[in-house]
């Protein structure tokens, strides 16, 4: 798989864009387990005309990472043009386009989702943005609006047509957002159409290592993109790589394997944020994530989400060690 110069071998994994997720400590412990491409948090291009210094950072690139991408959304084209010239700065393998962000606060500007409702829209900007760069453009977006309203076949040729080097396709619509199952009919449709040339990345609902090997036999699609089901679970990626490889299933993680990663990706926070509150405050929703199904874990999970102080997190991670021991997390719910 190519985009622009960047030679991926095999089948790779992505490691979907996601707000408040995909931060430099998340990145770099889905890294460690196999991810191949990384995403920065998705950037306004608005916040970038104004220089917002929080939003700059999103977009900071480290070594681990790479190779990797920045992603911009935004509803104004010369907006977009001039953040993807500001993400160029930072040197990523590759620019996104998010055309497919389905929460409120993007859509009412007439950004990500949004732009499926003005597929001659989403083509200028994406050829306006290839135009004004010098490294690759790539997007992701949606199957449609809704399901009266997919027309996501029209929208990848559109985009090809645009010059972008890739399409990432989420097998939902903007109206089911997060909620019942991806459709990845549509998404093999697009890959398999004659007059798609570009790389096709198939995201939505890989939960294992079975399904992510249904879903590429299924479809045939270039890659696989893997988003929230690696929060709390970023060796998913191991688990996806090993399954792919070996047609077997690798033993689930115990408690105490799980508390080092989490040790873990809480030192990256706070040497990387140099603020202990804020390194603690941001992986609430890891915390959250880390130990599903665990029995008794109610009040446990509640202090750890309250916790403000190293120390404390730290006893909190220590009971769970002496509580559970050796216990294996299920993520067989996810399969549900």
């Amino acid at each position: 798989m190519k985009i622009g110069n960047l030679i991926l071998e095999g089948t790779p994994l992505f490691l979907a864009p996601m707000e408040d997720v995909t931060y430099m400590s998340f990145r770099r412990m889905c890294k460690k387990y196999g991810a191949d491409v990384m995403y920065t948090e998705f950037v306004s291009s608005e916040a970038l005309i104004r220089d917002v210094k929080k939003t700059k950072q999103k977009m900071v690139l480290f070594d681990f990472d790479r190779p990797a991408a920045v992603q911009i959304y935004g509803h104004n084209i010369d907006s977009m043009i001039h953040a993807a010239q500001v993400a160029e700065e930072v040197q990523p393998d590759f620019i996104d386009i998010n055309f497919g962000c389905p929460m409120k606060k993007i859509i009412r500007h007439g950004a990500g989702a949004a732009m499926l409702k003005d597929l001659p829209k989403m083509q200028q900007m994406a050829a306006e943005v290839v135009k004004a760069v010098k490294v690759p453009v790539t997007a992701k977006t949606r199957l449609g609006w809704n399901d009266n309203d997919k027309p996501i076949l029209e929208a990848a040729l559109r985009l090809q047509d645009a010059g972008v080097a890739a399409l990432a396709i989420h097998g939902r619509t903007r109206e089911q957002l997060y909620t019942g199952k991806a459709d990845w009919t549509l998404i093999g449709e697009v890959k398999n159409h004659p007059e798609i040339k570009i790389p096709i990345i198939g995201n939505g609902d890989i939960t294992s290592g079975q399904k992510a090997k249904i879903l590429l036999e299924q479809t045939g699609v270039d890659a696989l993109m893997i988003g929230r089901p690696a929060i709390g679970r970023p060796w998913i990626f191991r688990e996806v790589k090993h399954f792919l490889e070996t047609g077997q299933t690798l033993a689930p993680p115990t408690v105490a394997e799980i508390v080092e990663n989490v040790r873990e990706q809480l030192q990256l926070n706070l040497e990387w944020k140099d603020n202990e509150r804020t390194g603690i405050l941001m992986m609430r929703r890891h915390f959250a994530k880390y130990f599903p199904g665990l029995p008794g874990f109610r009040d446990l999970k509640i202090r750890l989400l309250r916790a403000e102080a190293h120390e404390e997190v730290n006893e909190i991670l220590d009971e769970m060690v002496e509580k559970y021991k050796n216990t294996r997390v299920d993520y067989s719910f996810a399969e549900k």
